[in-house]
């Protein structure tokens, strides 16, 4: 097996937080997004979407991160995809809901227009709709997750360690590039202190961390 990715991108983070912590023999080969190699030829025929992560089996040649997270776990008989079919439906339908909720609305919509050019808004006005507009659904849906996905378990799912944990906990913890204040919600705040607990969590964000400390460094040095 083969996994293409780049330590910066937040869906890469979530399959490497996995491989972290299960001995799988991946041979990993980054695509660097900064110089663009994610729109390479040889690369764009195995990911037409031009996006990472992508993990390759064989003649199978998957892209979605939620999809090589199960994938994966599979392979690895892995505890955190549990088999019971109920148990493994709410597993399923956590990953979905951070996928088309929680991602969309508070890191597409309010996070990712802050640290990212391309998803900026040439009109300042605009702009600032979209970063509330973002702010306001977002923090809905963080309050979905506080009062009733973590309102009685450790865990998004369970008692124990889930891969919607692994997929969650890299979606929410990008809230950090923008100093996002998570006291408010304090069961997703113990959550995700547990996650960065884990063994894999420093690791597998090195180098998202590393970006974060050199932008600061550089609004710094460009308001001082």
């Amino acid at each position: 097996m083969k996994l293409y990715y780049d330590p910066i991108s937040t869906t890469s983070r979530v399959v490497l937080l996995f491989l972290g912590e299960h001995d799988l023999p991946v041979e990993r080969e980054v695509v660097n997004l900064m110089l663009g190699e994610h729109y390479a030829p040889a690369y764009a025929a195995l990911n037409p979407n031009t996006a990472v992560p992508t993990l390759e089996d064989g003649d199978l040649v998957i892209g979605e991160c939620s999809a090589i997270l199960k994938y994966l776990a599979d392979v690895a008989d892995s505890a955190t995809y549990p088999k019971a079919l109920k148990a493994r439906a709410r597993v399923n339908a956590a990953m979905d809901w951070f996928n088309t909720y929680y991602s969309t609305d508070f890191n597409k919509g309010f996070v990712y227009p802050q640290i990212f050019p391309m998803y900026r808004h040439p009109d300042d006005a605009v702009h600032q709709a979209t970063l509330e507009r973002g702010l306001a659904w977002g923090e809905r849906r963080m309050a979905v997750l506080d009062q009733h996905m973590l309102a009685k378990t450790p865990y998004v799912c369970s008692e124990t360690l889930t891969i919607a944990d692994y997929i969650g906990a890299a979606y929410v913890g990008i809230s950090a590039a923008v100093d996002y204040d998570l006291s408010r919600f304090p069961n997703v705040q113990a959550w995700m202190a547990r996650m960065q607990a884990r063994p894999s969590w420093r690791d597998a964000h090195a180098a998202f961390y590393g970006l974060m400390a050199s932008q600061r460094g550089q609004q710094q040095r460009a308001a001082g």
